[in-house]
């Protein structure tokens, strides 16, 4: 099981790397959970460089995929090159995107007809692309997830757990990376923002 994180110049670093953390919480063979980019290296918003570890032909190939956001990402839809290496498909893959990530799959033409969230500068770019914005941090339909705000990119890890592993994977992961004294009640608001979007069958 392949899960990509799309990391790209620029990037967020709470968006992509809490998501590698919790879905690193899985620890079974075959887990597996890249940054995948379009560069050998790339560096974030305050200047934190990474290593990839996938490309952007992998992440198309992925079980599910993560596009994370960042200062960029308008460069990056403006980018047809890179753009047409995306190869995602809903159909065979679970694809998430945080914050400005929701651009990405508009202008890749998965969000139409799905309402989705975002952050609030990016709002305005995605209600531009002709898709609904929702007042939420997380919002599901089908195999296509869209979460708005950077802490929101636990959510969308969960979520991914939950399709992926099932409900008690993604409540174990989430417990793990709870602030201490608070973990049950933190499970417990991060699993109700998913519950809805799970498929019939499973429960939260």
């Amino acid at each position: 099981m392949h899960i990509a994180i799309l990391t790209f110049e620029g990037y967020n670093e709470l968006d992509s790397l809490i998501a590698l953390g919790v879905l690193n919480c899985i620890k079974k063979p075959g887990w597996r959970v890249s940054i995948a980019s379009p560069a050998a290296r790339v560096r974030s918003m305050n200047g934190v460089v990474i290593e990839s570890q996938a490309t952007l032909r992998e992440a198309s190939e992925a079980d599910a995929v993560i596009v994370g956001s960042g200062m960029q990402t308008r460069e990056v839809v403006a980018d047809t090159a890179l753009m047409a290496q995306l190869q995602l498909d809903p159909s065979r893959q679970l694809l998430g995107a945080q914050c400005s990530g929701t651009l990405v799959l508009a202008k890749l033409g998965l969000l139409e007809g799905v309402p989705a969230c975002t952050d609030l500068t990016t709002k305005p770019w995605v209600q531009a692309a002709g898709i609904d914005i929702l007042n939420q941090p997380f919002f599901a339909k089908g195999n296509i997830a869209t979460a708005g705000g950077c802490l929101a990119s636990v959510y969308l890890a969960a979520w991914i757990i939950a399709r992926l592993e099932g409900i008690e994977a993604a409540e174990s992961a989430l417990h793990y990376v709870a602030p201490v004294g608070e973990k049950e009640v933190y499970v417990e608001r991060a699993m109700r923002n998913i519950a809805a979007y799970l498929p019939d069958g499973q429960v939260a």
